[in-house]
């Protein structure tokens, strides 16, 4: 849905509160239509990013997986290559 989305879950460090919260902010600015809100605008949008934050965190932290978890540091480093190439 958004590019600047990026997956967070089964990562080593754990994603972080700022991270979760910049994806809530991307999704609750590609659902709404605005980039930066009005001031009429701020609190609904704001409070939509507060409870979106919190369910992407109750997310996270409720999934389980076998695999191994992925490394920053080297998914970057694909991610990178990925972009370079397109």
């Amino acid at each position: 849905m958004c590019r600047s989305i990026r997956p967070l879950f089964n990562f080593e460090p754990p994603a972080t509160e700022a991270e979760l919260r910049a994806a809530a902010v991307q999704f609750v600015r590609k659902v709404s239509g605005l980039q930066r809100p009005s001031r009429d605008n701020a609190t609904p949008f704001d409070e939509a990013v507060q409870e979106i934050t919190a369910s992407l965190r109750k997310l996270v932290a409720g999934l389980h997986t076998n695999a191994p978890p992925r490394d920053r540091e080297i998914e970057t480093a694909r991610a990178r290559e990925r972009f370079a190439r397109s």
